[in-house]
């Protein structure tokens, strides 16, 4: 099997990771950035929309580029090297998905040309409090009315919804919380009237917010999909979104370890760098490894994330991502070790890195959550 990327998706590489690195370079441009109202600079947005990426993975009929998984790789593997602040996994992974793999070619032609030239962004609402990793426990209502639906709920930890123009939220038209039938998808404008939001920063300093639904009015062609049969969907949007953090997690990674190399044949202990001290050479090829096993695995979800078979897909992104955490954490930490007391520092760019790393290990489902999903489909996965 070919591994290698050919030669438009290598173009595509390039491009990125020399427009992350020049847009940010170091800390006092990442920090500048996420000053901004909604924590990254609408000019930038912008820019990416310039260079195509908004509408890499979206269809060529609806005016994309036919990306595929792999070209969703290169793209969050490079922001993720750079810490980009922008929301391409919210806005183009999360929601963009929703409306790609559910939307009718009216909801595609209303949305996917604002999401595509950065004018207008999308935020997936799905999440509840009490579900935590559940995909199936929805307790967001919409009962049906006279010309639509009603919506009632509360969704929680949207990522950038206050960046979002519509909001792809999901709500039980029946059945028990807990049941895998009866959940639907709908497209929700956020100036919706009975559509509140509380936005606040998180722990790795992007942005979310809870969406808060009091008797919102969604008129019946607002349906994104089947109504009753929203499961699926989300579903594979999640796998995407899985996918694409593994990716990211690499490039954080990468990143991370080229800066504790540096640190360690710069910094001088006993008038020699510590990166002559064997221990902690050891360290570092320790976490060069668990970074190109990551990668690996990066590569491994790209390649199921579109398989027809859900089952079989489910347990590939799981496996990917217990092994993603296992390496994000072990790098991460090791990072930190090897760095001292500055490697946790709010003005170092690797204490940043870190922070991201620990988030990335806790969306979507933490490590014992995956790891369970892959015991109970009969995979194995190593206890190392």
């Amino acid at each position: 099997m070919d591994f290698d990327l050919t030669d438009e998706q290598s173009l595509l590489k390039d491009t990125v990771q020399r427009w992350a690195a020049d847009t940010y370079p170091g800390i006092e441009q990442l920090a500048s950035a996420r000053a901004e109202p909604l924590g990254f600079p609408k000019a930038r947005w912008a820019e990416l929309a310039e260079l195509g990426l908004l509408g890499l993975p979206f269809a060529e009929e609806d005016g994309g580029f036919g990306g595929g998984p792999v070209e969703t790789l290169v793209v969050m593997e490079a922001l993720g090297r750079a810490l980009a602040p922008e929301p391409y996994l919210a806005s183009v992974i999360l929601g963009g998905s929703a409306v790609r793999l559910a939307g009718n070619p009216a909801q595609r032609a209303a949305l996917l040309p604002g999401l595509m030239d950065g004018t207008a962004g999308l935020a997936f609402a799905h999440s509840e409090v009490q579900a935590r990793y559940d995909l199936n426990d929805v307790a967001t209502t919409a009962r049906a009315v006279d010309g639509g639906f009603r919506l009632d709920g509360r969704k929680s930890v949207v990522l950038n919804a206050d960046a979002a123009a519509t909001l792809v939220v999901s709500a039980r038209t029946a059945g028990d919380r807990r049941d895998a039938a009866g959940i639907t998808l709908f497209l929700v404008p956020v100036d919706t009237a009975g559509v509140s939001l509380i936005a606040y920063p998180t722990q790795d300093g992007g942005r979310a917010a809870d969406v808060i639904l009091s008797d919102v009015f969604i008129p019946a062609d607002a349906v994104l999909g089947p109504e009753g049969e929203g499961l699926a969907i989300v579903e594979r949007v999640v796998a995407g979104a899985i996918a694409a953090l593994c990716a990211e997690a690499v490039g954080l990674m990468e990143a991370l370890h080229e800066l504790t190399v540096e640190y360690l044949k710069t910094r001088k202990q006993f008038g020699v760098a510590i990166g002559s001290f064997q221990a902690l050479q050891h360290q570092a090829v320790d976490m060069f490894v668990h970074l190109e096993q990551a990668r690996s695995m990066a590569l491994y979800a790209a390649m199921m994330v579109e398989a027809e078979d859900a089952a079989e897909r489910a347990v590939a992104l799981s496996a990917a991502k217990v092994q993603i955490n296992r390496a994000a954490r072990f790098v991460g930490q090791t990072a930190v070790q090897l760095h001292g007391g500055i490697g946790m520092t709010m003005e170092y760019i690797g204490a940043h890195h870190f922070r991201r790393l620990a988030m990335i290990e806790l969306m979507f489902g933490d490590t014992a959550y995956h790891q369970r999903r892959v015991t109970l489909a009969g995979g194995l996965v190593s206890a190392a």
